[in-house]
């Protein structure tokens, strides 16, 4: 199992969960986030003064996927993300040893 954590623009959220539900994906956790990478936020008039934005907002999604939708589920989230300007986001992919249901008790693949 894998655990896919990805950064997204915020109005991205719709098109990834569907694109997600498109190759048979269900269930995620997303989370409203502030953050800057190479963006480096940017600054904003407010009242007359200038200010400096450096957390930008993003949702970071979370799901875990049996190891044969890994391939399937970063290409829906890349191509479903995507705007081809800067800070479209970040998708970082780590091991999952093991997932138990609370309700049930199963483990492993069972318990996605």
């Amino acid at each position: 199992m894998k655990k896919i954590e990805a950064i997204i623009k915020p109005f991205k959220l719709d098109e990834v969960k569907e694109a997600l539900q498109g190759v048979g994906l269900q269930g995620m956790t997303v989370v409203e986030a502030k953050g800057f990478g190479r963006q480096k936020g940017h600054t904003e008039l407010y009242r007359g003064a200038e200010y400096v934005v450096d957390f930008l907002p993003k949702l970071k999604l979370e799901l875990v996927v049996a190891d044969d939708q890994v391939e399937a589920a970063l290409e829906a989230i890349q191509t479903a993300a995507k705007t081809g300007k800067i800070g479209d986001g970040k998708i970082f992919v780590s091991d999952v040893l093991q997932a138990i249901r609370i309700r049930t008790g199963e483990t492993g693949d069972t318990a996605l």
